[in-house]
């Protein structure tokens, strides 16, 4: 089902949701740099945002991150139900809604593992290494866990993919910060694309194993990468990288549109990028 215009609230809910992200990843990322320079041990999502409860106002910093998570997964499900960027009702454009409604589950997941800090909760464990514990003890658990693993490690590549390709360009208007930005903008879908695959082929390594303490969430997957040659010099790379991730979400917080209500008027970075690629085919020509 579309919807011709987006009502106006979708608007300060997405930013909401965008704004909570950047500030997640930063915190990872962050931390994941400080273990890169100084040694020691980078944490992962839940950890991290463990530490911050200590901190002056890190109560209320909880409370408004998992109240911005949960405003992104409202935001990723009315879009893909209302398809509101426009994705299509074709089989791509089912399969992108789709994902959409999956990041939502995510989000919505993290935002109630963020209240559960702010309410007291110790942060520790893994939630990667409890599901797979679970799915491991069902019938036929180690190929649904492998499965599982597998689209993971897709999603890795989609995140890599559209790094590369720069299709994160569609919905953000042209601006000369987001200009200038782009480099880091992309730097940060990549580094995402590769510990989310790093978190795949963990699954898919425990569940060959039968052994649920080899999954794990991107705490697990900075580890890895630390402890590999070069470790600290990869693991340096990639924390720059979340924070560059921080920085696209922060960027997309207030510079991104909803087709469903920008219009055709707004001019986004692929737009820009699109116009300055025709216009050199032209003088080549």
């Amino acid at each position: 089902m579309s919807q011709k215009t987006a009502p106006a609230w979708v608007v300060p809910v997405m930013r909401a949701g965008y704004s909570s992200r950047a500030a997640v990843y930063a915190i990872v990322g962050g931390l994941a740099l400080t273990a890169a320079i100084h040694g020691g041990r980078a944490e992962g999502t839940t950890n991290a945002l463990a530490d911050l409860k200590s901190q002056p106002f890190g109560l209320w910093a909880l409370w408004l991150i998992a109240i911005g998570l949960f405003a992104y997964a409202l935001w990723r499900f009315i879009a893909a139900g209302y398809d509101l960027e426009r994705r299509g009702d074709d089989g791509s454009g089912l399969f992108q809604r789709g994902g959409l409604i999956v990041t939502g589950i995510i989000h919505a997941g993290l935002g109630v593992s963020v209240a559960g800090l702010a309410m007291g909760d110790s942060g520790g464990g893994s939630a990667a290494q409890d599901w797979t514990a679970r799915i491991l003890q069902m019938q036929n658990g180690k190929w649904i866990a492998a499965a599982l693993g597998a689209i993971v490690v897709g999603s890795g590549i989609y995140y890599m993919h559209k790094g590369w390709s720069k299709k994160y360009k569609r919905h953000i208007r042209v601006t000369p910060t987001t200009q200038k930005l782009d480099p880091a903008l992309q730097a940060g879908f990549l580094a995402q694309g590769a510990l989310i695959a790093i978190i795949g082929a963990l699954i898919i390594s425990a569940a060959m194993t039968t052994s649920p303490e080899n999954a794990g969430g991107i705490g697990k997957a900075l580890d890895q990468l630390r402890s590999a040659p070069y470790g600290r010099v990869l693991l340096g790379v990639v924390a720059l990288g979340l924070i560059g991730f921080a920085l696209e979400n922060l960027v997309e917080a207030i510079y991104r549109i909803v087709p469903a209500r920008a219009g055709s008027d707004v001019e986004t970075l692929a737009m820009r990028a699109k116009a300055k690629a025709k216009k050199e085919a032209a003088k080549a020509s």
